[in-house]
């Protein structure tokens, strides 16, 4: 297989698809330019979900999730049974985001938890992973995280910006790490010292764009093209080649969305 990238976590809806000479299709192809032949778009609320399944159902190097982000408070809320039947979509390959953060919500925030192990119930029913967030919150993520059995279903703690003691934790869990544009900045220290050490068969990449643009283009928006300066970043940290970081973290993907395996072109396997 030759070495291309996957951009485990996107927010395709949620480009300025103007900043394209062809919307959200120039996106897509920026991304295929620069060696990223698979993009997961990323649901975070109710309301949007039509727009992510519709993404991945247009364009066959997209996939898609179910989910509602734990910040998320004006929108419908829905059951386990209601993720479930959205997750039946042969292009929803996970349900989330979820997860929990403490950082952008106040007050008694009891909801963000039900809402968490709802999602957790409904992966485990809809054997389809989890994609977690978790900011300021990582005691209670995986404490919920065990008690709820999400081993059960698996995931990947993304956008990870914690230390080497939380990912360890998490990996115990069996989730797998995902490292977005973070890691290049230049005061991610803890963070960088995370991308040394995880096991190379637990590690994604992506670019959780349009936020979070990797240096040298903090600032500025994301865009999945960019999950190549996230791999060669990851690469020069660990010493590696950007060869086997692309393959190990693609095959990565494709091991935990296995429903997504059917994406892969022959002509990658040969």
């Amino acid at each position: 297989m030759s070495a291309y990238l996957v951009d485990s976590h996107c927010h395709l809806d949620r480009l300025d698809h103007d900043s394209f000479e062809n919307g959200l299709a120039g996106a897509i192809q920026a991304a295929l330019a620069n060696g990223i032949q698979h993009m997961l778009c990323v649901c975070i609320d109710w309301e949007n979900f039509p727009v992510v399944r519709d993404i991945a159902r247009k364009f066959p190097q997209v996939s898609a999730s179910v989910g509602i982000h734990p910040n998320e408070t004006e929108g419908y809320d829905p059951t386990i049974d209601e993720l479930v039947t959205a997750a039946s979509s042969p292009e929803i390959v996970a349900i989330g985001e979820t997860g929990l953060d403490y950082f952008r919500s106040e007050g008694d925030l009891e909801w963000q938890r039900e809402r968490f192990r709802r999602h957790i119930i409904a992966a485990k029913e809809a054997k389809k992973p989890l994609i977690i967030h978790m900011r300021e919150a990582s005691e209670d993520t995986l404490r919920i995280l065990r008690e709820e059995g999400a081993a059960e279903a698996g995931g990947v703690m993304h956008c990870f910006a914690e230390d080497w003691e939380i990912a360890q934790q998490a990996l115990d869990i069996g989730f797998y790490i995902s490292l977005s544009g973070i890691v290049t900045f230049k005061n991610a220290l803890a963070l960088k010292e995370v991308a040394r050490q995880v096991p190379l068969d637990k590690l994604l990449v992506e670019t959780d764009s349009p936020y979070l643009a990797p240096v040298p283009n903090r600032g500025k928006m994301n865009q999945p093209a960019y999950t190549k300066l996230v791999a060669e970043c990851i690469a020069e940290l660990r010493q590696s080649s950007f060869e086997d970081i692309a393959r190990a973290t693609s095959q990565n993907y494709f091991n935990l969305f296995t429903s997504d395996s059917l994406h892969i072109r022959q002509s990658d396997k040969d």
